[in-house]
């Protein structure tokens, strides 16, 4: 290979490397760099040619670099002012990654060298990975928006590292995900979208190597095109094999993406990307007293500027890429409220817009975690109809009613039946609420039931790291145990929150190996375990609770009055209502009722379209007996399936910590 530039050759109406039939067109965006060149990189890591990127246009710089193609490794390196007080960070030492890198020939690790100043005058090069040109895949039909009944969360090292049935070489990569075994595991529960924790290049938090541990859950990215290569060691077409052997599955894939910081972190952290190539352009900055100041509002060091049109094409045509090349039908938006920053919160941001407007993404599946850790970040509701958003109230309230808190009967009232007071608006319907009683940031159900407080020692922040409200509990006894009884009353409480999940309005989303009965050790933070406590125990799986995860979802879908994508009304037609909120005592609920701080105990009377079922919650220890609307009724689905639920002249005795649904027995043909 002899790579040469074509004088003035380059095109910038493509950002990134674009094989042509004369070569390798380059395309970067940056307002501040005086000059970019393209550096080659032959196989055994040495650089072969450096070329300045010789055409400028729009701030975009671009050269052809000919007798190159697909295959080529290479890096980027910049040249303007070097000033860090005001936010420039120009080094021609520092090898940079392209923004737009689709395939990586290494990971991210960490190094001091890679944050040396400019006058230290340090090659980083063979610190850094080099992108890999690659040629582009045939582009898929445009999704269709196919709406989830229920998501799966899962790390993608986390959920195959033990899996008994994947090759040991395919353990905890993209590829494992394919084995038969494992998709048969997402059908048998009727998982129709898994949600796969970020997969894009990251790269470890600064404090974790010297605690030998490293970032398992990919919230640090640092190349938005890019498959992590420990995911994908074989390049990126493992990707688009796997989402397309999940579309033929009727599965469909989404990616957690984090469109609100990279890994390059604060001014203290290393240039690898885009703080070496613009960081004006790609990040906010504050003014204090004459120095510039990266603004955090993600908690992580900087925050990504969405309201700038070089960073809101970035987003674009990453996403479109994800969509279009490897075959993914939408994604989840890690605090999502950065993509409307400008500086606070706005639904009607550009970025938002341009994503609701895309003729290829406004198809897909949509979902946003509504909330970032800065100021005014909170954004529950807001997002619109196009969006589905994560429901923290869903998952607050009902693990409140089940704890045993005061005074919650009317707001688990209110999230069962689809959180209206958020998500009725504009047109929005109860399955743009997506309700979830744990995910990766928090306890496992197991956990959530077996701990008291966090502990998140083996982090190595001496536990102070994670949430302290958990709103959980232990049945008596702080972490494992082999106390039967112990061990008795705490799968019958995630028992009873799974029935809560499947038997509300709403999209319900479980994380990986909670139908497995999995635990952390109660660590509720465990992004830097990559390790058994994060790791998917399937030869310890509960195979009973999996497959009552499985009747649940079938339950759930068997039900039009459990599903109907309306918000209810309570309102009399044709002479039914459509939902009733019933006392144990076969009375309507009224406001006494409703005020009472120590009510325990709440039926809901669903009907729709001749579908009929009346579930009953009962948090209290001891059976309760409820009078029942007339005439016949059969269990249809209990959380305790090892209590009879006795029938007696219209009662139904409940048992303790339970959810029964009653339906109508079917109609038999007389004889």
């Amino acid at each position: 290979m002899n790579p040469e530039l074509v004088p003035q050759g380059g095109r910038t109406d493509q950002l990134g490397a674009t094989v042509t039939p004369e070569g390798v067109n380059f395309a970067v965006y940056s307002e501040s760099a005086s000059v970019i060149w393209v550096c080659i990189f032959d196989e055994q890591d040495e650089e072969i040619g450096r070329f300045e990127l010789d055409v400028h246009q729009d701030n975009i710089h671009a050269g052809l670099i000919a007798n190159v193609t697909t295959g080529a490794r290479y890096g980027l390196r910049a040249d303007g002012p070097y000033d860090p007080d005001q936010g420039y960070f120009f080094d021609p030492n520092k090898l940079l990654v392209d923004p737009y890198a689709k395939w990586l020939d290494r990971v991210f690790v960490r190094s001091p060298r890679l944050r040396l100043g400019r006058e230290e005058a340090v090659d980083t090069a063979p610190l850094v990975p080099k992108a890999i040109v690659m040629g582009e895949r045939n582009k898929l039909a445009k999704p269709r928006r196919k709406a989830p009944s229920l998501f799966y969360e899962l790390n993608v090292r986390g959920f195959t590292m033990r899996h008994p049935g994947v090759q040991g070489p395919l353990r905890g990569t993209i590829a494992a995900l394919t084995t038969r075994r494992v998709i048969d595991h997402f059908k048998h529960l009727g998982v129709d979208t898994i949600q796969l924790m970020p997969t894009a290049a990251w790269i470890d938090e600064g404090h974790l190597p010297a605690l030998g541990l490293t970032n398992a859950w990919g919230y640090n990215p640092l190349a938005y095109f890019a498959v992590d290569p420990r995911l994908a060691p074989r390049g990126p077409q493992e990707m688009r094999v796997m989402t397309d052997a999940y579309r033929k599955a009727g599965i469909s894939v989404i990616l957690d993406v984090v469109y609100n910081h990279t890994g390059e972190g604060d001014q203290q952290g290393p240039i690898l990307s885009m703080m070496g190539l613009d960081p004006q352009t790609y990040y906010r900055w504050v003014d204090v007293d004459g120095k510039k100041y990266l603004v955090n509002d993600t908690g992580t060091g900087n925050t990504l500027r969405c309201d700038h049109p070089a960073v809101q094409r970035l987003v674009i045509d990453s996403l479109r890429y994800w969509i279009e090349e490897m075959g993914v039908s939408g994604f989840r938006f890690d605090l999502g409220t950065v993509l409307g920053r400008d500086p606070g919160f706005n639904p009607e941001a550009e970025m938002l817009k341009k994503i609701k407007a895309d003729p290829v993404l406004k198809q897909s599946i949509l979902v946003a975690e509504p909330w970032d850790p800065g100021p005014g970040g909170y954004g529950l509701g807001q997002f619109g109809k196009e969006f589905q958003e994560h429901n923290d109230t869903f998952r607050d309230e009902v693990r409140a009613f089940w704890r045993g808190e005061p005074s919650k009967i009317g707001a688990l009232a209110g999230k069962v039946a689809g959180s209206a007071e958020i998500f009725d608006v504009e047109g929005r319907k109860p399955s743009n609420g997506v309700n979830m009683l744990a995910v990766h940031d928090g306890f496992t159900l197991r956990d959530l039931v077996s701990y008291g407080d966090k502990h998140n020692e083996a982090n190595g922040e001496e536990n102070r790291d994670g949430h302290n409200n958990n709103q959980s509990w232990n049945c008596g006894f702080e972490g494992e145990t082999d106390d039967e009884g112990v061990v008795v009353a705490r799968k019958r409480d995630v028992r009873a929150l799974l029935a809560t999940l499947f038997f509300s309005r709403g999209t319900p989303l479980i994380q990986q190996g909670d139908e497995m009965y999995r635990t952390q050790q109660g660590n509720n933070n465990a992004y830097a375990q990559d390790n058994e406590i994060t790791w998917v125990d399937w030869e310890g799986a509960d195979g009973a609770l999996v497959d009552y995860v499985a009747a649940l979802k079938s339950f759930r879908q068997q039900h039009l009055a459990l599903t109907h994508d309306r918000f209810f009304t309570g309102q009399e037609r044709h002479g039914v209502r459509d939902i009733e909120w019933l006392h144990p005592d076969g009375r309507e609920m009224n406001e006494g009722d409703w005020g009472d701080p120590g009510a325990s105990v709440l039926g809901m009377h669903l009907r729709d379209k001749g579908d009929e079922v009346l579930v009953w919650f009962n948090r209290r220890i001891e059976p309760v007996v409820a009078h029942l609307p007339e005439g016949e009724w059969v269990v249809g689905m209990q959380s305790d399936a090892s209590v009879e639920v006795p029938f007696t002249e219209g009662t139904a005795t409940l048992p303790p910590r339970s959810v029964v649904a009653l339906i109508r027995p079917p109609a038999t043909d007389s004889v």
